[in-house]
């Protein structure tokens, strides 16, 4: 089985850590192999289609889904696990291109919201059938036989578990 290797050979392990075993290694490899390679395809397709990074697409379907389109930005950084500086980053953007509004949460005037305008769910719309063709293509094809619920609960709960409830709310 492979392992790490440094210029003196084989990386130690303590007797507590023992090493993968052959079936680990490739299930683990190929996870993160996908992890990195997959969502650059994606990106791609819908960058060069649509202009429209993986980042602003997660931004624009989050927003879509939430109650009246809208999230507070820091509900928004934690769905993508993400810093709240690097999420302002990525709305300023779609602010900028009229995707996406900056508002003051009415109940607690501290908060930011960021709100899909019309031209957002208009420009989500014209990318989500490309973003769909995409992981059908990449992913969904190469699972076929296999329990999707399982796979995705099996991979929801080494992920965080996914989405952590519903959004917190911010009505007055």
């Amino acid at each position: 089985m492979p392992s790490p290797r440094g210029s003196q050979g084989k990386v130690e392990v303590d007797a507590d850590t023992p090493p993968l075993n052959a079936a680990e290694e490739r299930a683990w490899r190929s996870f993160a192999r996908a992890f990195v390679v997959v969502p650059r395809v994606l990106e791609a397709e819908i960058q060069a289609a649509h202009g429209v990074t993986m980042t602003e697409y997660f931004v624009l379907v989050n927003l879509s889904e939430a109650p009246e389109r809208q999230l507070r930005m820091s509900e928004l950084a934690g769905r993508g696990a993400m810093s709240l500086s690097a999420i302002s980053r990525v709305v300023d953007g779609l602010v900028r291109r009229g995707l996406v509004e900056r508002m003051r949460c009415p109940s607690d005037r501290r908060g930011l919201l960021a709100v899909l305008t019309d031209e957002g769910l208009a420009c989500l719309s014209e990318t989500y059938p490309t973003h769909l063709r995409g992981v059908r293509e990449h992913v969904v094809r190469h699972l076929a036989g296999l329990d999707l619920d399982a796979l995705a609960a099996a991979v929801g709960s080494f992920a965080g578990g996914g989405e952590d409830g519903d959004p917190e709310p911010c009505a007055e």
